[in-house]
């Protein structure tokens, strides 16, 4: 009797270690949810990363943007697809910078373009803070046009997490966007997200109950 809880204690610390080393590897691989790396700025090896933003508008006109993303260490790229504007193309280099241990902290600076639809320089600004299982995330860029200063204008998108276990993250999301169309500039709404290993697929639903309500479901991957 003594030998079999012996055996059944070590299996049951073996499981905890696993689930725990297994959450990490998640935490590290950058699909934590909140921001755009594939990996944290600590690995010094490269990792990939895939989001595909299918949008959904009501009365508007329906699309899919993408986002894929290349990490080595601090440095971070970003390429966009009817991101700025539908039709448009956009690429980015920036370098993240951390700090904080309870209240933990990522900025990066991002310097970019975009042609297409939306010919532009891009400087972008990504941010993002942890504390517990609450998070908070913002990305802000001003699309300067080449040839109409007028049309030039700034853009950002914030979520509010919060993680109420591991693989779930629930919160508010908002965006100040002109891809949509329509009399509001300024979109907010709920989001959920749920992570398994390297997959992480979620939605956003922007203004609830209103004549210009919009979806954006997320299906992303880091590799």
């Amino acid at each position: 009797m003594m030998n079999a809880r012996r055996l059944a204690a070590a299996g049951l610390g073996s499981l905890l270690l696993a689930a725990s080393a297994h959450a990490q590897e998640e935490l590290e691989s950058g699909n934590e949810g909140s921001g755009r790396r594939a990996a944290a700025p600590s690995k010094p090896d490269w990792e990939f990363g895939a989001t595909l933003y299918p949008t959904r508008v009501r009365g508007g006109e329906n699309y899919n943007s993408a986002i894929v993303v290349a990490d080595r260490g601090a440095l971070h790229l970003e390429a966009r697809v009817n991101y700025e504007s539908i039709g448009a193309r956009s690429a980015f280099a920036g370098w993240t910078f951390t700090g904080g241990e309870t209240l933990t902290w990522e900025l990066t600076p991002l310097l970019g373009g975009a042609w297409g639809t939306t010919r532009a320089f891009v400087p972008a600004l990504e941010a993002s803070l942890a504390w517990g299982r609450l998070d908070f995330y913002i990305e802000a860029e001003y699309v300067r046009h080449h040839e109409d200063k007028g049309d030039s204008y700034f853009y950002a998108w914030s979520e509010l997490g919060l993680r109420p276990v591991e693989w779930l993250r629930l919160g508010l999301a908002a965006q100040r966007t002109r891809a949509y169309g329509g009399e509001r500039e300024l979109q907010r709404g709920p989001f959920a997200q749920v992570t398994w290993r390297r997959f992480t697929v979620g939605g956003y639903w922007f203004n609830p109950g209103s004549s210009e309500q919009v979806f954006v479901a997320s299906i992303g991957v880091t590799f």
